[in-house]
């Protein structure tokens, strides 16, 4: 898939009640793997061997998975789920009736060590064809392809300044949806405010809102 090197297959299908038969999940997590899930494919392992790279620091594996679904709308928290049981970083394939939309979760090791991750948040593409998908084996090391992947799924959600880097990138995107939803609820009130100095103050709480998210 993805036109990726013949040395990274690995093509084994992995039955999907693995991930969740023997962990305590909720029911809801149990009917999205059940109703929403039709198979699992273990595509390809992006090793620095098999890629003729670097190792990385962070990034020791990065794994393709293939998920064919059965609705659109898949449960977040099933990636979730096999993010937690796989040590490694994953770049998610959802294949729906042809159509393929790629997700990839920015993920960060534990403080319990090297092996035990954390997913910040996830990022995804619009669901489109395999070709179209904009994604691409980018980077000297690991770590570099890692983070090309996540900004090539994340498109413009991130910023694309080279000089900033991916967390950074990352807690920036999260203040400005921060800043935006303070915004919204503010606009909110302000309809429902009867008294005009109250609004007068809101208004003015808005524009220093907006002037932060316009900030670099």
């Amino acid at each position: 898939m993805l036109e990726l090197p013949k040395s990274t297959e690995f093509n084994k299908r992995i039955p999907k009640q693995k991930f969740y038969e023997k962990l305590t999940v909720t029911p809801a997590i149990k009917k999205a793997f059940t109703e929403q899930i039709k198979t699992i494919y273990w595509r390809n392992k992006l090793a620095a061997a098999a890629l003729n790279i670097a190792s990385g620091e962070q990034v020791t594996e990065i794994e393709v998975f293939e998920v064919k679904l059965a609705s659109p709308n898949l449960n977040e928290n099933v990636l979730r789920l096999i993010d937690q049981e796989i040590s490694y970083h994953i770049l998610f394939l959802l294949e729906l009736d042809g159509k393929y939309q790629a997700v990839i979760g920015y993920k960060e090791a534990s403080a319990s060590g090297k092996t035990a991750f954390k997913v910040d948040r996830y990022y995804y593409t619009e669901w489109m064809s395999e070709t179209e998908l904009p994604i691409r084996l980018e980077g000297l090391s690991l770590d570099a392809v890692y983070e090309n992947l996540i900004r090539q799924v994340a498109g413009n959600t991130l910023s694309s300044k080279k000089n900033i880097a991916l967390k950074d990138s990352i807690e920036r995107q999260k203040r400005l949806e921060q800043l935006e939803k303070k915004i919204a609820a503010l606009e909110a009130e302000i309809k429902k405010e009867k008294q005009p100095k109250k609004k007068f103050d809101l208004v003015h709480q808005i524009k220093t809102l907006k002037r932060e998210l316009i900030s670099p």
